[in-house]
């Protein structure tokens, strides 16, 4: 058993606009974590819903005090809600896993099998989704992106359902970045890594909270923080189009030279053309790539700002630590 024989598993659970799948999610849960045979909590972080869902919450805490809860001022986001509920996390492993039941809780024990098997971190592998085509497309191009712009190993097709040991937990909460993408944290940290294979299922109830304007965030997070290719990248295609644009350069003074050879060609000057091509082109390089500048840029004013991850508005069975100051 590895010294793991005593032990307490911590589930995290973000929860936004969830009224819907919550009592079949407080049934299943439980019903799963009763079977694990040890010591258990649930911490789920309200990211500052809309509905019902902080008072559902509340009753579920009264009915079982193993369920605690947090509840944010406002929406911080998903990846704020999964960091702010491993902060509070006490388990000698911690369990992440969605509101939504499209990771069944009832595969959880394989997880803890291969925790207590010796791997610091288990993490979900996804082997068919309920997704609709173009957000499989999206993951499935993201992610073997985002693979190859980084220098260590990012498990293909994994999302925030895993489990982590202990030391990965302290080792996270120790990370400051405001803008987290939990799943590239977890796999930068190292140590004994191994996937487990499931099928994720659709949507109990309620409706999907990622829409691609979210996804998108999530993405240029993971990229932005991991990765500083797109401003090698910008650097290269600046010095390719510069080499164009001389090679253009030539190209017009050949033609003012050996005007009659490239009319009959049927490729003679044209007054004012070759300007106009070259200022809007070189202009929109200069736009693209001062806006993958500005990414960085903003995301290292959000940093230094140093303003708390989240504000706790309320919470319930749990010996917080000071909200506005969760490092």
């Amino acid at each position: 058993m590895n010294g793991r024989e005593k032990y307490k598993i911590s589930v995290v659970i973000p929860c936004y606009n969830e009224q819907d799948v919550l009592p079949e999610l407080f049934r299943r849960m439980t019903d799963a974590a009763e079977g694990w045979g040890v010591d258990w909590e649930i911490i789920c972080i309200d990211d500052g819903s809309h509905d019902n869902t902080w008072a559902l919450l509340s009753t579920q805490h009264a009915n079982d005090p193993r369920w605690s809860a947090l509840s944010f001022s406002r929406n911080f986001g998903h990846q704020t809600a999964v960091s702010a509920g491993i902060f509070h996390a006490t388990g000698d492993a911690v369990i992440v896993i969605d509101a939504d039941l499209q990771d069944p809780p009832e595969e959880i024990h394989r997880f803890i099998k291969k925790w207590l098997d010796g791997y610091d971190i288990v993490y979900a592998v996804r082997e068919h989704r309920k997704e609709g085509i173009l957000k499989k497309i999206s993951y499935w191009t993201f992610y073997r992106l985002l693979s190859r712009m980084i220098d260590f190993d990012l498990p293909l097709d994994s999302g925030d359902f895993c489990i982590m040991d202990r030391k990965i937990v302290d080792i996270l909460n120790t990370m400051p970045e405001r803008n987290r993408f939990v799943r590239g944290l977890r796999a930068w940290a190292g140590f004994r890594q191994t996937g487990l294979a499931y099928e994720r299922h659709a949507r109990t109830a309620g409706e999907s909270k990622y829409d691609f304007k979210r996804l998108r965030r999530l993405a240029l997070d993971g990229i932005i923080s991991f990765s500083t290719l797109p401003l090698s990248m910008a650097t290269n295609i600046g010095l390719w189009t510069s080499a164009l644009s001389f090679l253009g350069i030539i190209l017009l003074v050949l033609q003012y030279i050996f005007r009659d050879f490239f009319e009959s060609l049927g490729i003679g000057l044209k007054p004012g053309f070759s300007t106009h091509v070259t200022i809007l082109f070189l202009g929109g390089v200069q736009l693209i790539f001062l806006g993958i500048i500005g990414q960085y840029l903003g995301r290292i004013y959000d940093e230094v700002k140093q303003r708390p991850r989240w504000i706790i508005k309320q919470h319930l069975g749990l010996s917080t630590k000071p909200p506005s100051n969760p490092l």
